[in-house]
């Protein structure tokens, strides 16, 4: 069922001069997995909330630009996004080689470990040989999703997907699936909301960047937003941001405080490497 929240900034209200609302811009578009806890999900009387809605509406406000964020299953997102509905995506999505192919991506507002969630009382899993025989349950369209379907000879497990994160989560709970594999962020999310999960096995070659995507046509929207993440790096407004949703504060070496040269990803395609300074 689709979840459409609109956050709809009043135009100029307790904004400085610089913020004022572009005038003739239209709202950005854009949207989240609203059952990615908590970097979205339902709120009470409507709507969502998360860490990546605090973190795109600021940007937006400091943008002086209106906002409006759909909430949908992950697995639509991209297909949307390059169908044109939405001018980027808000949700959180790992960078890859084979997506920066065919997207562009802002620098990384966060990093993004693989990391196993298991049922209480489960013996930890040590290695990957430990999920032999087992059912990993995974969000559908997911870079888990896919790491999975990848993997999942190599290592004897059998990948099982659902619509969201919160399905997988369930899924391991009530005993239909050994562990779910997922970020970081969001298992230790679960497990802090169901005592019944608890964080286990990191992957530890899997740290990537968690940015936001864009069309390969909108390279000037897309430096334009990451020049007010490293803005909103250098206050602390995404370290803030992410010890609020995510209970613990980030490193200095982090991706919330660390502010990368050019636009993009480095050494991923689509990165452009022209030294400029935010306009904060």
């Amino acid at each position: 069922m689709r979840m459409m929240c609109r956050l709809l900034l009043a135009a100029g209200l307790a904004l400085p001069a610089s913020l004022v609302l572009a005038q003739g811009q239209p709202p950005l578009r854009t949207a989240v997995d609203g059952t990615f806890a908590p970097h979205a999900m339902p709120k009470l009387g409507g709507g969502v909330e998360g860490f990546n809605v605090d973190l795109f509406t600021e940007v937006a406000r400091r943008m002086g630009r209106e906002i409006v964020i759909d909430s949908a299953s992950f697995s639509g997102l991209v297909p949307a996004l390059n169908a044109g509905r939405y001018d980027f995506l808000a949700a959180p999505t790992t960078v890859t080689r084979e997506r920066a192919e065919s997207l562009l991506f802002t620098e990384g507002y966060l990093f993004t470990e693989f990391q196993f969630g298991i049922r209480r009382g489960t013996p930890p899993i040590t290695s990957l040989d430990a999920i032999r025989g087992k059912v990993i349950a995974v969000n559908r369209g997911s870079a888990y999703d896919t790491w999975a379907r990848n993997n999942a000879e190599r290592y004897g497990f059998t990948p099982q997907a659902f619509d969201s994160q919160s399905d997988a989560v369930q899924a391991v709970l009530s005993g239909r699936a050994f562990a779910t594999l997922g970020g970081n962020t969001v298992i230790k999310y679960a497990a802090s909301r169901n005592p019944q999960l608890v964080p286990d096995f990191v992957i530890a070659e899997t740290r990537a960047h968690w940015a936001a995507p864009f069309r390969r046509d909108s390279a000037a929207l897309r430096n334009q937003v990451e020049s007010v993440l490293e803005c909103m790096k250098k206050d602390g407004t995404v370290a803030r941001l992410s010890e609020k949703w995510f209970g613990a504060k980030p490193a200095a070496d982090d991706a919330e405080n660390v502010v990368f040269p050019g636009f993009g990803v480095p050494g991923m395609p689509g990165y452009d490497p022209t030294p400029h300074e935010p306009r904060c």
